[in-house]
């Protein structure tokens, strides 16, 4: 029993150890972005024409919308986003 007990005791520890390393990794990635972030410049802004979306074509819309509309049915969307996404659906 001894062996057993060792073992088991072996295998918490490198559990914990795993789970607070990945932690810390993560902790460090998270910096190291939000470093880089700070330090990216703005983007530069992109003329006027070009910021344009392009147009969607009917089609498309009326497939966006029944999807959007089986979405309410089945209670994903509440009404009030319902009703914000398709208002951005018609307007694109």
């Amino acid at each position: 029993m001894p062996l057993l007990r060792g073992i088991a005791r072996t295998a918490a520890i490198a559990g914990t150890a795993t789970a607070v390393s990945n932690r810390v990794s993560r902790r460090q990635a998270n910096r190291w972005a939000n470093q880089q972030a700070e330090e990216a410049p703005p983007p530069a802004e992109a003329p006027a024409e070009a910021a344009a979306p392009a147009r969607v074509d009917t089609n498309t819309k009326l497939a966006q919308l029944r999807e959007l509309g089986q979405l309410r049915d089945s209670g994903v969307v509440d009404d009030a986003e319902f009703e914000l996404q398709k208002s951005q659906i018609l307007n694109s």
